[in-house]
């Protein structure tokens, strides 16, 4: 990937478990972001196909696409297997989004100790801009965007 590609990519990082009831304020402050990212020339939209804020962002890239056709939503995906475990309703889901999606990455082949990392790693290092959704200062949403500010990425936090 040249640099300006990674001048207008956006990657996304969050919580899997997002609170029932600020679902919608947090669908319609994520959708704004990602406009006002587009409008500023962002068309490559990084996702890492987890539960929670993670679909969130792919299914808001998905329907802006009807507005945007341009923009192009990339899959980084942890494994193979990452559904593993899941209901079948966010399988249902994720593979919908997989059909949909412009571009799949695996980082690794099987879900082993680290392929999280490597997932948000790559996230990161194909972007410039960061729109989050963190709440505390621990877990994986917490390391991603601290390695994204050491890198100089523009992070957005949306829960604020």
């Amino acid at each position: 990937m040249n640099k300006h590609e990674k001048n207008i990519a956006c990657c996304f990082t969050g919580h899997r478990k997002i609170p029932q009831r600020k679902t919608e304020q947090i669908q319609e402050r994520l959708r704004n972001e990602i406009v006002a990212a587009i409008q500023n020339g962002y068309t490559f939209f990084y996702a890492g196909g987890a539960i929670g804020f993670d679909t969130m962002a792919a299914q808001a890239v998905l329907e802006l696409k009807a507005q945007y056709p341009y923009i192009k939503l990339i899959l980084v995906l942890p494994c193979v297997n990452q559904t593993d475990g899941w209901e079948q309703s966010d399988i249902d889901e994720y593979e919908r989004i997989r059909v949909l999606a412009d571009e799949i990455i695996y980082t690794s082949e099987e879900n082993k100790k680290g392929c999280m990392h490597k997932r948000n790693r790559y996230l990161v290092d194909h972007s410039s801009l960061c729109i989050c959704y963190m709440t505390r200062k621990s877990g994986g949403t917490a390391y991603t965007v601290e390695y994204a500010t050491s890198n100089g990425l523009k992070i957005i936090n949306i829960s604020k």
